[in-house]
């Protein structure tokens, strides 16, 4: 568990993707675009949605200004 902790303390910032004209100037995460789209199709979240949202998130976002907020 401690090899764990060590690496979550020295995670990268998430990838930031900047999409102007389709993402509004608030930043959104990999993982919330993943939920909605699934939520959209009708799929019902289960017990690891949120972790997987959450890590995604961590992994990528997307934004419709520039610079990385």
């Amino acid at each position: 568990m401690d090899d764990r902790k060590a690496a979550d303390a020295t995670a990268r910032a998430a990838h930031v993707v900047r999409l102007p004209g389709f993402v509004p100037d608030e930043s959104i995460g990999l993982g919330d675009v993943v939920k909605r789209a699934t939520s959209a199709a009708g799929v019902r979240p289960c017990g690891g949605c949120a972790e997987r949202a959450r890590r995604l998130n961590g992994w990528m976002a997307f934004t419709g200004r520039h610079g990385s907020s």
